[in-house]
């Protein structure tokens, strides 16, 4: 029996440990709360239960007693069980309580620090908590008390104390603190912030005196979650401020494949609210004949050719249900259509001996060598300008499809609103089947004009222009160009008036 407290951080999912992150992919079990990243609910493996135990203000979806009664019923089922909490457990985080109960019922534990919003809010709204020409401590208090009602604080104490104040979970309780401070003594003057939602890509950030915190809150209209701090560093917020400038902040992009991958996380790490939103299904062809014979026969080819990191791992899988290995495919050279399907080719110890210049299908029939047969692994619905390039330049192949592209997803409502409401800067579209997926999810006659396609290469944005949505396109056929896109399309116009 065993279970692990983990903390999933403040909001920003590259907050997660290392060894949180790996307490969640082995879990059996997990037992979460409202405010964990989406991001980080996608590590938990496919076959785990998982339980939404999500509180807001006065309003509990599982009370903390029934709570306390799932984690010790499935510790007992011998699963592993992982508890995934905002923050960190032991931050008013009530870590503390499920450990106690745990321990009186003998079940052993573990804990995984996790970092807090009482500094990463902080940081993100470029207030150091510390700073050795302002304070020497910092103070953290709950801003709501158990039972309701305003919070039991010694505000004269804190006064006395001097250091950075830190309220966590305080936003209904705001006028009763800034009253509570301004009573015992601290200066009207002091520096003052609430950071709402901090970490994320829609963080929000207020400066203020504090006399004046809680009416430019209001004016703001902030709400929970947020932080409030008060103290003079939160005078550092503007010259210290990096996360604001980030380029892409305040842009919200469609990235049309699953999160996870390299395009969303560093038009992320760039400040975009990034919606990964999967605009194709790969359906392997399984058992596949024609691909097993043509493996089994290898000393037939002279070339070996990749379009895509799906056709390498279906080699891959095939090659291992033949009881095969990497040394099967030493009669062929290797050729890959771009930089990402040479690194699926990388993870198996292969190199690729060719790489068009330019990264589409029709470069690469057109740069691969007259040496004799190629074998042609890749989706059923693969660019026919590969093929035409080869049959142009009298080089004999033999096209197999290894997998299926299925691009008709069903109308998505909330797809639609995002549209109609402008609330989708641009959409990144690394291959015309994400177009054909996307055009499918929104409807064919939902109104693009007001969304800018970001896509890969010509035969993408052919695509999405056919369906009406304004395109740019990128000046290499590779992941930085179509993020170095995004940032010529929206840096220096991003909206930076929060």
């Amino acid at each position: 029996m065993s279970v692990i407290l983990v903390g999933a951080g403040p909001g920003d999912p590259g907050l997660l440990t290392v060894k949180g992150r790996q307490a969640l992919l082995e879990a059996e079990v997990v037992v979460h709360d409202r405010l964990v990243s989406p991001a980080i609910l996608a590590l938990i493996p496919p076959g785990a239960e998982v339980i939404d135990a999500g509180k807001a203000a006065a309003r509990h979806k599982i009370p903390q007693e029934q709570i306390d009664q799932i984690l010790l019923d499935k510790a007992r089922t011998g699963k592993r069980v992982v508890r995934l909490k905002g923050g960190d457990p032991y931050v008013f985080g009530r870590g503390g309580e499920e450990a106690a109960l745990l321990a009186r019922h003998g079940v052993d534990f573990q804990v995984v620090p996790g970092v807090t919003s009482a500094i990463a809010a902080a940081a993100y709204a470029g207030i150091p908590v510390t700073h050795r020409d302002c304070c020497g401590s910092f103070h953290v208090i709950a801003g709501h008390r158990r039972a309701g009602g305003p919070p039991a604080i010694d505000y004269e104490a804190l006064v006395r104390a001097g250091g950075t104040l830190v309220f966590l979970m305080g936003v209904a309780a705001m006028p009763a603190i800034v009253s509570g401070l301004l009573a015992a003594g601290m200066d009207a003057a002091t520096p003052a912030a609430v950071v709402e939602r901090g970490t994320t890509p829609r963080q929000r950030r207020c400066l203020a005196p504090l006399g004046e915190l809680m009416e430019r809150a209001a004016a703001m209209a902030i709400a929970s979650p947020a932080v409030i701090l008060v103290g003079e560093v939160c005078s550092l917020g503007t010259e210290l401020d990096w996360f604001d400038r980030l380029p892409l902040r305040g842009r919200q992009i469609l990235v049309a494949r699953p999160r996870g991958r390299a395009l969303g996380a560093e038009l992320e790490a760039l400040g975009a609210d990034v919606w990964s939103y999967p605009c194709v299904e790969l359906l392997p062809i399984d058992p596949c004949p024609a691909m097993e014979r043509a493996l089994a026969h290898l000393t037939d080819y002279a070339w070996l050719a990749f379009t895509s990191a799906a056709g390498v791992e279906r080699c891959w899988a095939c090659l291992e249900g033949l009881g095969l290995d990497a040394r099967a495919l030493s009669p062929v050279k290797l050729a890959a259509i771009g930089p990402g399907t040479a690194r699926a080719l990388a993870t198996h110890g292969l190199t690729a001996d060719c790489l068009p210049p330019v990264y589409d299908a029709r470069h690469l029939g057109q740069h691969l060598p007259a040496e004799g047969r190629v074998l042609l692994l890749r989706a059923a619905e693969g660019s026919p300008a590969l093929p035409a390039a080869l049959e142009e330049r009298g080089i004999p192949y033999d096209d197999i499809a290894v997998y299926q592209t299925n691009c008709a997803l069903p109308p998505d409502p909330a797809l639609r609103a995002a549209l109609a409401a402008g609330e989708l800067h641009g959409a990144a579209f690394t291959s015309a089947s994400t177009v054909r997926g996307f055009v499918s999810a929104a409807g064919a006659d939902a109104d693009f004009t007001g969304l800018t396609g970001l896509c890969i290469g010509e035969q993408t944005a052919a695509e999405a222009a056919k369906h009406g949505i304004p395109v740019r396109v990128a000046r290499e056929a590779t992941i930085p160009s179509l993020v170095e896109l995004a940032v010529q399309t929206f840096g220096d116009v991003a909206d930076k008036t929060w």
